[in-house]
């Protein structure tokens, strides 16, 4: 739920959302909706930018990487028609540069996926001036090996061998991991 030090919603609490995996996409917009905000959720760069040209948003949630295209392209087009809006980028792929890249297109925040609704809501409201505080329960590094692992072999559609070779990992080693449960 909110955090107290929050500050409230406004006038407009309408909130974008644009991320190419679906189920992720239902779960946060009706948990953002649980916390006041009116969602939009699309799933692609085309759709995003033509829904913020007709509708810019006041807050945002837009994934780095979509299936056609690059999500920075609706930071850049939310920029461009509304300026105080707060836009939060996610992404699977987490590195210094697409962070940099996602501050420098307008982002206030970048959050790697699999983020939780929490984390999300205290990026987007979290003062102009403050940083959003730390997660309360971050993943463990072996959580999020593991969730990257698994991200791999679902972009290369469950084929154990080319996710290996991806991972520079040896087949036999990526199956065990995949055989196992989830860290926490």
């Amino acid at each position: 739920m909110p955090t107290n030090d929050l500050p409230p919603l406004g006038n407009d609490a309408s909130l974008l959302i644009v991320d190419d995996d679906a189920p992720f996409r239902t779960r946060l917009a009706r948990a953002m909706e649980n916390r006041g905000f009116q969602t939009t959720a699309l799933e692609s760069v085309e759709e995003g930018i033509n829904h913020v040209r007709r509708t810019p948003p006041a807050y945002a949630v837009i994934d780095l990487r979509l299936e056609d295209g690059n999500g920075l392209d609706v930071v850049e087009a939310i920029r461009a028609t509304r300026e105080d809006a707060r836009v939060i980028v996610l992404t699977g792929y987490g590195a210094i540069a697409t962070a940099v890249a996602a501050v420098r297109a307008g982002a206030v925040d970048y959050l790697a996926k699999p983020a939780d609704a929490d984390d999300i809501e205290n990026a987007l409201r979290a003062p102009e001036s403050e940083k959003p505080p730390p997660p309360e329960n971050p993943m463990s590094a072996d959580r999020v090996r593991w969730e990257h692992i698994q991200r791999v072999f679902e972009l290369c559609d469950r084929n154990v061998s080319e996710t290996a070779r991806r991972l520079n990992m040896h087949r036999r080693t990526l199956q065990r991991i995949l055989a196992k449960r989830s860290p926490r």
